[in-house]
C-alpha cells in the first residue's frame, strides 16, 4: 500500500529530494541526488571511493553547506534554505556528529566536552535532563573510567577520545547521528567494540545513525548499506 505525503513525512527522519551541489569555481557538480531517505531509528552505512562526494554529502545533510537546487529535510523540515544562524540552532538541537579526528576541545576536560552541545541548545539540554547525571550516564555507557572524567581531552589516548566524542554526539538524544570515518584509527577488535557501544546508545536514544566509512567489513551490522556512486548521478552515472 502506498503512503500519502503526510505519512511519508511522518515515517522519514531524513529526506533529500532533487539535490544538486557544485563547489564555487567548479564547472561540474559534486552531488546530484534525486532521492535519499532514512527512517527514524535507522542505522545506515554509507560507503564510496575517495572523491565520490561523501564529505560534501555530510555537509549538505548537516546544514553546513546549502544545495543550489532541491531540498534537505530533517524531521519534515526543509532547513536547506534557512539562514545560517537558524540552521546552526537546528543543527545544535537535532544533530550529533562524530568526526574522523574527533574534534574535541583540547583545553576542556572530558566532562566539559561531553556537555558542550547542551550549552548551545536549550532544547537539547532539556532532553538531556540534569546535566551532571546525563554526562555521567553516557561516560559510563561508553566505558570510560571515572578517573578520566576531569582530565583534559588532549591527555587522552585515541580510543579514549573516540569514546568521549561518541558521548558528546549522543547527549540530549539528537534525532540523527552523523559519523564520519570514526573507526579509521582503530584495529579490528576495537572497531567492533566501538560499534557495540555506539549501537546500544543510539538505540537507547532512539536516534538514527548515518555512518560513513570505507571499511566494508563493518557494513553487515547495519540496517542498510548504500554505495554513494549508485545514487549520485554526477557525470550521467545512474
Amino acid at each position: 500500500m502506498r503512503r500519502n505525503g503526510s505519512e511519508r513525512v511522518a515515517a522519514n527522519l531524513l529526506a533529500l529530494e532533487a539535490v544538486r551541489f557544485a563547489w564555487p569555481g567548479h564547472a561540474s557538480p559534486t552531488i546530484v541526488i534525486d532521492e535519499l531517505t532514512m527512517v527514524r531509528g535507522e542505522k545506515l552505512f554509507l560507503f564510496g571511493p575517495s572523491g565520490s562526494g561523501k564529505s560534501t554529502l555530510l555537509g549538505l545533510i548537516g546544514g553546513l553547506i546549502c544545495p543550489q537546487a532541491g531540498q534537505v529535510s530533517l524531521l519534515g523540515q526543509d532547513f536547506s534554505r534557512w539562514s545560517g544562524a537558524r540552521r546552526d540552532r537546528f543543527r545544535a538541537e537535532h544533530f550529533g556528529v562524530i568526526f574522523q579526528q574527533f574534534n574535541l576541545l583540547p583545553w576542556l576536560d572530558v566532562h566539559a566536552n561531553v556537555a558542550l552541545p547542551c550549552r548551545f541548545s536549550r532544547e537539547r539540554a532539556r532532553r538531556a535532563g540534569p546535566l551532571e547525571g546525563a554526562v555521567a550516564q553516557l561516560l559510563r555507557a561508553v566505558d570510560l573510567d571515572e578517573s578520566l572524567w576531569r582530565v583534559r581531552a588532549d591527555q587522552l589516548s585515541v580510543g579514549q577520545q573516540q569514546r568521549v566524542a561518541s558521548a558528546r554526539a549522543l547527549i540530549g538524544q539528537p534525532a540523527l547521528i552523523l559519523a564520519d570515518e570514526p573507526t579509521s584509527a582503530l584495529d579490528a577488535d576495537r572497531r567492533q567494540t566501538f560499534l557495540d557501544l555506539l549501537f546500544s546508545q543510539v538505540e537507547e536514544a532512539g536516534s538514527g545513525l548515518l555512518f560513513v566509512s570505507h571499511d566494508r567489513e563493518l557494513a553487515g551490522r547495519f540496517d542498510r548499506q548504500l554505495n554513494l556512486p549508485d545514487i549520485n548521478s554526477v557525470g550521467g552515472r545512474a
